[in-house]
């Protein structure tokens, strides 16, 4: 049997889901004891098999913040393709300090509605991206990814 985009993206976000009320702690990969931005989206999408398992820490918390390396995007782009058009299942990575460093898992294409572990609300948790004034500010500039799109942005 023959599984559909649809499916699989459903997939990813129900895996995605699981994860909310999960505290915030950097560097770790527990669902219901802690995750950051960037681990989940690691759990995700290899909880659902559309990824080899992988682990790209260690990293510093804030290494963002001091460094102007990819090292984030990097992550994203060896495994995502950019799209310019996000449909739910696909992932939307912003700016923060210097380099992009924070990344979500769509969940509604409009309004944009994310699944993201938030350091400041201290957990994952889903929302519309325009009730977060952090991620509405301009210099954010979010890139939208997807493993299933072969069209480049």
């Amino acid at each position: 049997m023959q599984v559909l985009e649809q499916d699989w993206r459903g997939a990813l976000i129900a895996e995605a889901r699981k994860w909310i009320g999960t505290p915030y702690h950097s560097c770790a990969d527990v669902r219901g004891a802690g995750v950051d931005c960037g681990m989940l989206l690691v759990r995700v999408f290899v909880d659902t098999g559309l990824c080899a398992p992988f682990d790209p820490r260690p990293y510093a918390e804030d290494w963002h913040l001091h460094r102007s390396e990819e090292k984030y995007l990097g992550f994203v782009e060896g495994r995502l393709k950019e799209v310019s058009e996000p449909k739910p299942g696909d992932v939307v990575v912003f700016r923060y300090g210097r380099c992009y460093s924070h990344g979500a898992i769509i969940t509604k294409a409009v309004p944009l509605t994310i699944i993201h572990a938030f350091q400041p609300a201290g957990m994952v948790f889903e929302e519309e991206v325009s009730s977060n004034a952090a991620l509405c500010d301009p210099c954010r500039t979010p890139k939208f990814f997807s493993y299933w799109e072969s069209s480049a942005a």
